[in-house]
């Protein structure tokens, strides 16, 4: 039934409103910063007074402030013919990623959107489920049909070009004076708090992009840089009369807290428990994500004065092994080695078809000694073989072991943590760890089995940890100023051979005396170099953990 508007206009109840493309724009912008923004909002306003009108003013300030940014940004690059499509994407993402910044607390940097980017299928099929999908429908979707429903009002170019300048250049003084109103407050949240910069979306988004695509946290496609040029077999080996065969076992998500060996009062170690493995207790992550603890960790520069353009085009320990006569296999059940085995020789089995390992799509850590017995007889010389864990990887804690492990109960079956307890999350996650716990005493028996042939050791640490709910913080790649220690805490233990330890003149009972003492990623590059007699310039011996437990002549001249 045609009604009249206020103004008098003749219309119905299906009128589409016509609107300029600032308009649309400025509403757009206005309702993701409301409406996607509440862990910002939540960092922002926490201890400040509701009844207070400072706290209000403080809010609207930053309101109107981040609101006018959004728009000058946003009309500086629509047109009538981009807007719907550029607003429309904007939409989308930023409710998919303010999704999971209130679910599990995420902080949005660039390491964080390199993180997503390089999730395989598989992994991001765990992130999915209905709740996003409602959440996405609710503030993405709905959103982005209400502004293909409207229509645009047209504009002579040269009056929408002096229109446009004019909206950028009032949107620009009315955020920079917005803040200038707030300051000191808004100043004093920045330096006490500047994670809530990876808070504000999708400002966090834009800029993480911009950096990942022109950065430097850009991983490049150019042969890397030679590290280690001078690399050699030091004397020692010439009195060798076996080859050595050294596992390295890098795992995923494991956090050191809820290791037995460490003091959890759970047994998630039984096996290993029972082995003679040299722990070390207080052990550090480069990073709190795969993408950057894999390359960091590898590398010979590490977190201390951190370089991620010198780490990602620089070449990685395996290099130098290689380089030094070792035949280098990277065996990877997850998202691939991130550059660091680049140009050796590498197999991806998290793929594999394997009944008895592999259903959904994944396959359990156990393939990774599928075939090793192969790989060890027909591989003649020194033998270097890493084996990358799907390990602890979240959410779904519960499909990383076989349901023979699932001891510790209830535990959580749902990919969407919100529907489970902490303490059957913390179960599932314990019982993954019982699987890891179990993978790793099958290698040091493959090992022992293998010291008929070779000197054999072997060395698992996690690429980082896990926030399993501690302060509303869940999974992992919080930027690594302030996350947690869960994160970043990460366990650390070897296993050597009897004949690893004599012919590599190792002193185990040293070793354990060093184990009590702090250590890092940042250990690994030169404690591998170290331990197996490589010779060469970049060697730092006090960086080598097993140094001070090997005779000076037995291994690398400083």
């Amino acid at each position: 039934m045609p009604v009249l508007s206020p103004m008098g206009v003749r219309m119905t109840a299906w009128t589409r409103p016509k609107l300029h493309v600032e308009t649309l724009v400025l509403i757009c912008a206005a309702f993701m910063m409301l409406a996607c923004n509440r862990p910002f909002w939540h960092m922002a306003l926490a201890g400040r007074p509701m009844d207070e009108p400072g706290t209000w003013l403080f809010a609207a300030a930053v309101f109107i402030a981040f609101t006018a940014f959004y728009f000058a940004f946003g009309s500086a690059l629509a047109t009538r013919h981009t807007a719907k499509t550029l607003l429309t994407i904007l939409l989308l993402v930023t409710a998919a990623a303010a999704y999971y910044m209130e679910r599990y607390a995420v902080y949005f940097d660039r390491a964080m959107l390199r993180n997503v980017l390089a999730t395989n299928y598989h992994e991001a099929g765990e992130l999915l489920g209905r709740d996003l999908v409602a959440y996405v429908l609710a503030f993405g979707v709905l959103p982005s049909v209400l502004v293909w429903w409207t229509r645009l009002k047209q504009r002579p170019l040269r009056r929408a070009a002096a229109v446009r300048l004019a909206c950028v250049a009032a949107a620009l003084a009315t955020g920079v004076a917005s803040l200038l109103l707030v300051f000191a407050d808004f100043a004093s949240l920045v330096r006490n708090h500047g994670e809530v910069r990876y808070l504000l979306t999708p400002g966090n988004l834009v800029a993480a992009g911009a950096a990942n695509a022109w950065g430097r946290a850009k991983r490049p496609n150019t042969p890397k840089l030679t590290v280690g040029g001078d690399a050699r077999l030091g004397p020692a080996w010439q009195a060798r009369k076996r080859p050595a065969l050294f596992v390295l076992v890098v795992g995923e998500t494991a956090r050191a807290q809820n290791f037995a060996l460490n003091g959890y009062a759970r047994p998630t170690n039984p096996r290993l428990s029972g082995l003679d493995v040299i722990n070390f207790p207080d052990a550090r992550a480069c990073g709190t994500s795969t993408e950057v603890s894999l390359p960091c960790m590898f590398s010979p520069f590490g977190r201390h004065g951190y370089d991620e353009e010198k780490i990602l085009t620089h070449e990685s320990v395996l290099h130098v092994l290689a380089r030094a006569g070792f035949k280098v296999l990277w065996r990877d059940n997850q998202s691939g080695c991130k550059g660091v085995c680049q140009g050796l020789p590498a197999e991806q089995l998290d793929r594999a078809k394997v009944d008895a390992l592999c259903a959904e799509g994944q396959c359990l850590d156990e393939i990774l000694l599928r075939g090793m017995e192969g790989i060890a007889r027909d591989n003649h010389g020194n033998l270097f073989v890493v084996m990358h864990q799907l390990g602890s990887h979240g959410p779904a804690y519960y499909k990383r072991y076989p349901a023979v492990f699932r001891r510790f109960t209830p535990a959580c079956e749902n990919e969407e943590l919100r529907y489970c307890t902490q303490a059957e999350i913390v179960n599932a996650y314990d019982n993954s760890l019982l699987y890891t716990d179990f993978m790793l005493g099958r290698v040091i028996e493959f090992l022992d089995k293998a010291q008929a042939t070779h000197d054999t050791a072997m060395l698992y640490v996690s690429d980082h940890g896990e926030s399993l709910g501690e302060n509303g913080l869940y999974l992992h790649g919080v930027p690594y100023a302030i996350a947690p220690d869960v994160q970043r805490h990460v366990p650390l233990l070897m296993w050597l051979s009897p004949a690893f330890r004599r012919d590599f003149h190792v002193d185990a009972n040293c070793m354990r005396e060093q184990s009590a003492l702090a250590a890092s990623h940042d250990n690994l590059f030169h404690s591998l170099l170290g331990v197996l007699d490589v010779q060469t310039a970049v060697y730092r011996p006090d960086m080598d953990l097993f140094a001070p437990c090997r005779p000076a002549n037995a291994g690398i001249a400083p």
